[in-house]
């Protein structure tokens, strides 16, 4: 009788063994939430000239379009950091620090809305902000045009390029032509949606899965940018930053910024829009305790996502990298001194 319980005791272990192990590895089907960007979306479908985009990209790493000479767009938008700084906070032109982190510029060409507080409504007013704010990089709007037109390469450049030649609205569009051509689109997770079975590991699809479900990320996180183009307020203690509300005033959105898109994100540490999360297993440590203050967006939750799980969201994100790599550009020379 005895041998007997042994054997049924040793069979009831077997089986709540066998009941409690992980599930087996699976590959998830990626879902209409979620897909690869296509063809570069033109504004009224004029896709820019090589010579307008050629321009745009001098310009885009011209330090001579600072007040200071002393910066570029490259500054903040590093190639070599994923098309962001590196910082908790940027600095301007003469180090000022400025009051939030450097948005990276990942598939621009897909967004509506720029900057963490949605203020630029074209790729054009996002390339032209910053090179007139005096925190950033301090060339008076009404300076860039006397500025430029002391470059021979870019009074000729912009007479062939542009029926009005060198604009001020001009300038805009040609950095804002360049930019709409980083596109990042073959990262391992693209490759899986396009049927690589095995471009994303066990972990990655595990990531998928909980991104789609539990950890409920696509709420915000969707689309072929990994963004809904929209604002929330994540729950931080610290909300004197009012975010959108700047913009559109009103409670909802007090503190509201931005859904970044993430794609390249493990490329662009520091995160959120003040820096404060310095690697991705930080952010979702803060997403899994459902934020930090009382007022915040409704999309937020505790998730109760165990320490394995948090490890594969991980690994999902960084199957989200597909770097975007430009080699700077040979600028055009100074006007050559006048001999005397």
């Amino acid at each position: 009788m005895l041998a007997v319980l042994r054997a049924a005791l040793y069979v009831g272990v077997i089986l709540s063994a066998r009941t409690l192990a992980p599930a087996a590895d699976t590959y998830p089907v990626v879902t209409d939430h979620l897909n690869t960007p296509q063809a570069i979306p033109w504004p009224d479908g004029e896709v820019a000239s090589p010579a307008q985009i050629t321009l745009g990209k001098q310009l885009f790493f011209d330090r001579r379009l600072s007040g200071t000479g002393t910066i570029s767009c490259a500054t903040c938008h590093d190639p070599a950091r994923g098309w962001g700084d590196g910082l908790t906070k940027g600095l301007g032109a003469h180090g000022d620090l400025l009051p939030r982190h450097t948005p990276a510029l990942v598939n621009p060409a897909w967004g509506t809305l720029f900057f963490w507080d949605g203020r630029a409504t074209s790729l054009e007013q996002q390339a032209l902000g910053p090179i007139s704010n005096p925190l950033e990089m301090d060339l008076p709007e009404e300076q860039i045009v006397p500025q430029l037109s002391k470059v021979p390469g870019y009074r000729t450049g912009f007479a062939s390029a542009y029926a009005e030649g060198l604009t001020v609205d001009n300038v805009g569009h040609a950095i804002a032509s360049f930019e709409r051509t980083l596109v990042s689109r073959n990262s391992p997770f693209d490759r899986y949606a396009a049927g690589e079975r095995d471009a994303l590991n066990p972990a990655a699809r595990r990531g998928l899965t909980l991104f789609l479900d539990q950890a409920n990320c696509a709420s915000c996180h969707r689309g072929a940018n990994f963004t809904n183009q929209s604002f929330h307020n994540l729950g931080f203690r610290d909300q004197s930053d009012v975010g959108r509300a700047a913009i559109i005033p009103g409670a909802t959105m007090h503190a509201a910024f931005k859904t970044p898109s993430l794609r390249n994100i493990a490329l662009t540490a520091p995160y959120f829009h003040d820096g404060s999360a310095t690697t991705l297993a930080e952010v979702i440590a803060f997403y899994n305790r459902g934020g930090e203050a009382s007022f915040q967006s409704t999309h937020l939750s505790e998730l109760a996502l165990s320490a394995e799980d948090q490890h594969a969201l991980v690994a999902f994100l960084e199957a989200l990298t597909d770097p975007i790599v430009v080699e700077p550009p040979t600028l055009p020379p100074d006007e050559p001194p006048v001999q005397p």
